[in-house]
């Protein structure tokens, strides 16, 4: 190589992070699998011709220049599942490197195929896809386009990119905590955190019973980790490889204490460019093209960074908002309150002509969403149960069900097969479906020790209110 390509490879390319590339793509390409994997199996009861909140009732009304979506154009269950399988079966070759065998403008046309596709679900998914973690796996999703394949040393410039989402990721989620309950500021947020999270996970239960003092300590700890390690992201090595390390420990322990789909593992995702695995591949030539693509990128996303820079150092800060369509440069956070009291809906339905209180009422089941208080959570992240993360919000307000409980009431009274499918069980065979549903209000707790060893239950739950009158087929329609 001649001194001139030398001295090219110098300011644009970094050879040493060639692993750290490498593991950061096939980790990408895991994550897009579970999000394609998550809307194939449930977007027909969410959003599908007959689904809860229908997509083409959304696209005829939300133009395209507001959500762009190849759905805009046209729409069918059978066009959506092929576009959601398609996009499984382009993640699997994204994780057996098809990626590398490419030359380096079809790796990154290989690469921008999943965004897009994604970016096509998630911007008809309506309240079912208005989660931070969806505009975060597309904004690392663009970054990864630009990031080059083996022929190719990683780009400085988006390697920086991608330490500046990970500052934004983690520093937005502290101050928003800083910022609001006070309860971060007195170290006792953990008190409650585990036994009101969305979706606890089989070990949640013995995270809540955790020593006090050491939940103080796990506060004080995250606050370091999202307040102060951010900024060593951007030190030379081996600084910015031990910040980056401290994260995805930290990140580890919640998806041990907790089902937050895969929040936490693309955060880890995001972590791994900035570890230095001491593997270095010899320097190969960018081509002009290429420079020229990437730098004209980056200054574009410099210049979208603006808004979300803004909004880190305001004190209205907002969390998971998406500032443009193509959700490029987003802002990030959660749990900047957390719930004192854990209150869930519960479905039952009965198949008496006369719904009574005394009437045999049988409990419909979640997967995740904590029901039957002798069931024990269990594992589903980075796996996305979307109906029961949107249950947790409807406990906490029936603001959240406006939109879209009246349908799912419907569909139960139904049996509609791809509703059930969402559950864990229902409560009335296939060919019976119930004559009434009704929703109650329940405040659930954890057991003590005593109380798991006498009973078997991880939970306790007492009765607050109706949340929804027996309901007959008749008037869910209309309520819908």
């Amino acid at each position: 190589m001649g001194e001139k390509g030398e001295a090219e490879v110098e300011w644009f390319t970094a050879p040493e992070y060639w692993m750290s590339r490498l593991v950061f793509q096939r980790a990408l390409a895991v994550v897009y699998l579970f999000a394609f994997l998550s809307a194939a199996l449930q977007f027909r009861a969410l959003m599908g011709e007959r689904g809860m909140l229908p997509v083409p009732r959304f696209v005829a009304r939300v133009p395209f220049r507001r959500a762009p979506s190849v759905f805009h154009l046209h729409y069918s269950d059978r066009l959506f599942a092929a576009w959601a399988w398609t996009g499984c079966a382009v993640s699997v070759a994204l994780i057996a490197g098809l990626d590398g065998q490419l030359p380096l403008w079809g790796g990154m046309l290989l690469w921008l195929v999943p965004w897009v596709m994604y970016l096509s679900i998630v911007n008809v998914g309506q309240t079912w896809y208005s989660f931070g973690w969806e505009s975060l796996l597309l904004e690392v999703g663009f970054l990864a386009v630009f990031l080059g394949n083996d022929e190719v040393a990683p780009p400085i410039v988006v390697l920086f990119l991608l330490r500046w989402l990970l500052f934004r990721v983690e520093f937005g989620a502290g101050l928003i905590k800083m910022r609001g309950d006070a309860c971060w500021r007195k170290l006792t947020c953990l008190d409650y955190h585990h036994e009101t999270q969305p979706m606890p996970g089989p070990l949640s239960w013995f995270f809540h019973h955790l020593p006090k003092p050491l939940h103080r300590s796990e506060v004080a700890a995250n606050h370091f980790t999202q307040l102060v390690v951010p900024v060593l992201l951007f030190a030379p090595q081996p600084i910015a490889t031990a910040a980056a390390s401290l994260m995805i420990v930290t990140q580890l322990w919640l998806v041990l204490s907790g089902n937050f789909a895969w929040l936490n593992w693309i955060t880890i995702v995001v972590a791994l460019p900035a570890v230095d695995y001491g593997v270095t591949r010899g320097p190969s030539d960018a081509p002009l093209w290429y420079e020229i693509v990437v730098l004209a990128v980056a200054a574009g996303l410099v210049a979208l960074s603006y808004r979300p820079a803004r909004n880190l150092v305001s004190r209205r800060q907002v969390m998971n908002r998406s500032f443009d369509p193509l959700h490029l440069v987003n802002t990030y956070g959660a749990f900047g309150s957390v719930s004192r009291l854990r209150y869930e809906v519960v479905l039952e339905g009965t198949l008496d002509e006369l719904p009574r209180a005394d009437s045999d009422w049988r409990e419909y089941e979640f997967k995740g969403k904590p029901g039957d208080p002798r069931h024990w959570p269990r594992q589903f992240a980075p796996y996305h149960l979307r109906l029961d993360w949107l249950m947790w919000f409807v406990g906490l307000s029936p603001a959240y069900a406006g939109s879209w409980f009246g349908a799912l009431v419907e569909r139960l009274l139904e049996n509609d097969r791809d509703t059930l499918r969402l559950l864990r069980r229902s409560p009335f065979p296939a060919d019976q479906p119930p004559r009434y549903v009704r929703a109650s209000l329940y405040r659930y707790r954890y057991t003590t020790w005593r109380e798991l060893r006498e009973t078997g239950a991880c939970w306790q739950r007492t009765y607050v209110r109706e949340f929804l009158p027996p309901t007959r087929l008749e008037v869910a329609v209309q309520r819908a």
